[in-house]
């Protein structure tokens, strides 16, 4: 058996997790990568030892591609560490 995709219905707001060292520029990044499309970024968490911060960022994707190309973007972002 293979896992089948769900099937998602564009528009959608999707949520990406972004962690970095450094919340101001993780904003900055996510807003620079996003541009124009409708979002949101809101804190999420600090880590214990206040090394890393998540942030987590709400998009409204208007397609598959879209929705990728952005995860790609802020994975590859100097100030990102990590995106899920």
């Amino acid at each position: 058996m293979s896992p089948e995709q769900p099937e998602i219905a564009y528009p959608v707001r999707w949520t990406y997790k972004v962690i970095g060292s450094d919340e101001e520029r993780l904003r900055a990044a996510i807003g620079t990568i996003v541009g124009d499309a409708e979002h949101a970024v809101l804190y999420s968490h600090t880590s214990a030892g206040g090394r890393y911060v998540s942030l987590t960022a709400e998009v409204v994707v208007e397609s598959e591609d879209q929705r990728n190309h952005l995860f790609g973007q802020l994975g590859s972002h100097a100030d990102v560490r990590v995106v899920i």
